[in-house]
């Protein structure tokens, strides 16, 4: 039955990559399972093959399955301890250039690149600075645009600033209209949202500071070394490379290209000559 079952998984993400180009064929097979289980029961299929049937016939259908396939969950600083890092140890270093380029890969649904942005201009260099923050959600990607957050959450995500050391009030960031949170367009200005896929798309470019947590986790160990070499070649010499708390370069063959710099916040430091 589970070889069956593995052989409809496999021939479901064939034809979604061949229909609608979402490459979903290196992620992990016990993740994929469970979501395309739960996206069966609310589509209404019983069989993958009968959802493999749906979704190349109903783009209406993909679009509900992609937000299954996708992980859509996030908190504006998230992991409070990973921003306050970022601020004691990596800012330090983004204030001798220039200009500062940050690359939020799986970005989700925004509020780790609000976050950044805000982190950013508390310690005066969100005015040089841009963010590249990209997922291959489309749906996700129009919620993170338009910058706004149930009111609700807010409460959350004002303790996480404080813990991130925030040093100045998150209510300064956004203003209450009926039961939303709607940021500061200036915020926004600052970031640019786009579709990119780690499976099957190329790198930014020259850019001084990577994050991209808890994604890895979703895929095998083949498309994991192929998204750390893309952030490897993204990154300038001596830049900064953060993951999730429950990822690591260690076993990776990227390991070779990065030091560790904060290894308890999973910050890592390109090497080279800067």
């Amino acid at each position: 039955m589970d070889v069956e079952v593995d052989l409809e998984i496999r021939l479901l993400l064939e034809a979604i990559f061949d229909r609608y180009h979402y490459d979903f064929r290196q992620y992990a097979q016990a993740s994929l399972k469970r979501r395309l289980t739960q996206a069966c029961d609310v589509l209404g299929v019983a069989t993958l093959s009968g959802l493999q049937e749906k979704v190349l016939h109903e783009p209406e259908a993909f679009a509900t399955l992609l937000q299954y396939l996708t992980v859509q969950v996030s908190d504006m600083f998230r992991d409070p301890e990973f921003f306050l890092a970022i601020r004691r140890h990596v800012v330090p270093h983004l204030a001798t250039y220039p200009s500062v380029k940050i690359w939020c890969a799986g970005c989700s649904t925004g509020e780790e690149p609000y976050s950044l942005a805000i982190l950013l201009k508390e310690e005066n260099l969100l005015d040089r600075s841009i963010i590249y923050a990209t997922d291959i959600n489309a749906a996700a990607l129009r919620e993170a645009a338009a910058g706004v957050y149930p009111l609700e959450r807010l409460r959350g995500f004002t303790e996480n600033h404080r813990r991130a050391g925030g040093t100045s009030s998150l209510s300064d960031w956004y203003h209450a209209s009926g039961k939303s949170a709607i940021l500061d367009p200036a915020l926004r200005r600052k970031i640019t949202f786009s579709d990119h896929s780690l499976a099957t798309d190329n790198v930014f470019s020259e850019v001084h500071l990577v994050t991209c947590r808890n994604v890895l986790i979703y895929f095998d160990h083949a498309l994991q070394a192929r998204a750390l070499d893309l952030f490897a070649d993204a990154l300038i010499p001596r830049g900064f490379l953060g993951l999730g708390s429950k990822e690591s370069l260690r076993f990776s063959p990227a390991a070779a290209s990065f030091d560790e710099f904060q290894p308890r916040e999973r910050l890592y430091r390109k090497k080279g000559v800067a």
